[in-house]
């Protein structure tokens, strides 16, 4: 008995695969004949059958088929998660994906910290498309072509004192009444955003902070200030830091005017995954809306 092939024509397989090489099915399967150096399509004046050998082929072949089916609908907008990253875990734009994700709990993302990437290298990895977006204080005239810029997150800065800081009780300060206090940020690292951005801020109200010494982590930084009398640090109102109820520490808002980092969204221009669009969606809805004046470095990208 003759082994027909499964598909509705013997050179539908075939077929399938020039689509891809873009060359016609019998000069494709002439060449791939050649190649193995054995005859897969019995042919006769009333069409083609598979040869022994093509029948041996045909399940190896239809494997690769799947393969590349499965390869092509990996990367179709949608088809994989959309793969974020937040910096750091603690901070606001890891807390804004969350919500998101809280919102929208069957979306597929991955959120990832390129924490030791500066602004230029998370631009390059959205480029390359090791990633697909990154929250960056990016300046304007350093946006590479290929990228896009959505500023959707303003992060309002607060002072973390200990209870023994001179400023520990006020409701509010402004930032130029920390001229001559101690801001510890340890971890600054030149050549980064942030380090740009609070030499801005230091340079705008007379500000002394101090990145001096080595970062011995959160944990470190929160003992610290609830010891201190004098020592102060800056976070953003949205992060999300631990320290034990005895440390006590405070969180003051700052106004008159309001600093604020600056988190833009980085992704590819012409970038069609939904997930993207759902996030630039929620941010843009569900972004706060400032009650005070705001400041920010004037070489962010707006």
């Amino acid at each position: 008995m003759t082994t027909r092939c499964p598909f509705s024509d013997p050179q539908d397989l075939v077929s399938r695969v020039s689509k891809i090489r873009g060359q016609g099915p019998s000069k494709r399967i002439a060449a791939l004949e050649k190649h193995i150096e054995v005859t897969l399509l019995v042919r006769t004046s009333r069409g083609s059958r598979l040869s022994l050998d093509g029948q041996v082929f045909l399940p190896h072949a239809k494997k690769i088929l799947a393969a590349i089916e499965q390869a092509e609908q990996s990367v179709r907008p949608g088809s994989r998660p959309l793969r974020v990253d937040v910096l750091n875990r603690r901070i606001s734009p890891a807390q804004a994906v969350y919500r998101f994700y809280r919102s929208h709990p069957e979306t597929d993302l991955d959120a990832v910290t390129l924490s030791k990437e500066n602004a230029a290298q998370a631009t390059q990895a959205v480029l390359e498309g090791t990633i697909d977006a990154s929250f960056r204080a990016l300046p304007a005239d350093q946006v590479p072509a290929g990228i896009s810029t959505e500023r959707l997150l303003d992060a309002p800065l607060e002072l973390l004192v200990g209870p023994g800081h001179p400023l520990a009780d006020a409701p509010w300060v402004r930032p130029a009444d920390l001229a001559g206090h101690r801001i510890w940020i340890p971890g600054i690292r030149p050549g980064t955003e942030w380090a740009a951005f609070y030499q801005a801020l230091s340079e705008a109200f007379g500000l002394s902070i101090d990145a001096l010494g080595p970062n011995f982590g959160d944990e470190a930084l929160m003992d610290a200030l609830a010891d201190s009398a004098s020592l102060a640090t800056l976070v953003g109102n949205g992060d999300r830091y631990l320290w034990p109820q005895t440390h006590d520490l405070r969180r003051i808002p700052l106004h008159d005017p309001t600093p604020v980092y600056p988190h833009v969204l980085l992704f590819r221009s012409g970038d069609q995954h939904p997930v993207l669009t759902a996030l630039r969606d929620h941010l843009r809805t569900t972004a706060p809306r400032a009650t005070h004046d705001v400041w920010a470095p004037d070489w962010v990208d707006r």
